[in-house]
């Protein structure tokens, strides 16, 4: 294959940046699109220009770290992770665009690369458990609904990777959020803090900058792991009867 492709370079936070188009040839239809870009930025390094920087770790579509937008679309025309997408999924002589992920709350860092920190934050904010130390107790001790244990594994498959913020119009980060409450809040072991789980981590995803859910949905059509949309509907009930406890 041959292909066009129109990338977004920007040298650091500061810079304007425009979109650069380069040509690709002999592009093998068994190819993940970052080793399109590896191709790529051979081809720039051998003629002495800047490499395409972008964000990558364990290629598997584990750890969120690979996600740009291609041709408007988060992750591109597949429902899975850059890493994951084959050059299969476009045709011979296709012009692609790819840019990083676009919101105020993920400032690019350099050309494709962007900070996802925010979204550390927010888990920062209550993501987590109190646990005594020690051996892990015996799993039956704590007998678990098998629909509570279904909803909080579909939720605990959040790999973070913020297509959510990159396809929503207002840039928010609710599924995330709501993920990263609805797996633990749903357990036994997560009780203790879970209304101020849920509060904490709203009013991070707040003063990240994070927009409004209106529920559009496109968020749960772009997530690469599934993650439907009633699990924000979940968020909002935790939050009501939070509020609710905290004024009782």
């Amino acid at each position: 294959m041959n292909i066009t492709v129109r990338v977004w370079r920007q040298k650091n936070a500061d810079d304007k940046g425009k979109m650069v188009t380069y040509g690709v040839e002999n592009v093998s239809e068994d190819m993940s699109f970052l080793e399109m870009l590896d191709v790529l930025n051979e081809q720039l390094t051998l003629a002495d220009e800047e490499p395409i920087a972008f964000d990558h770790d364990c290629r598997e579509g584990i750890c969120g770290a690979c996600g740009v937008v291609i041709n408007g679309i988060a992750h591109g025309p597949q429902v899975t992770t850059t890493c994951q997408l084959h050059m299969r999924s476009f045709e011979d002589g296709a012009v692609i665009d790819v840019e990083p992920w676009r919101s105020g709350a993920f400032p690019v860092i350099k050309d494709l690369v962007v900070d996802r920190g925010s979204l550390d934050r927010i888990i920062q904010a209550g993501g987590y458990i109190s646990a005594p130390t020690g051996s892990a107790p015996e799993a039956n001790n704590l007998p678990v609904p098998k629909v509570d244990a279904d909803h909080a594994f579909e939720s605990a498959a959040c790999i973070g990777c913020g297509a959510c913020v990159a396809a929503c119009p207002n840039g928010s980060g609710m599924l995330f959020t709501a993920a990263k409450i609805t797996h633990l809040g749903l357990l036994p072991q997560g009780q203790p803090e879970r209304d101020s789980r849920v509060i904490g981590m709203v009013e991070q995803h707040d003063h990240e900058g994070f927009g409004s859910c209106t529920n559009i949905g496109e968020c749960t059509a772009a997530c690469p792991k599934g993650i439907p949309l009633d699990t924000i509907a979940r968020l909002n009930r935790d939050l009501l009867g939070a509020l609710a406890h905290g004024d009782a």
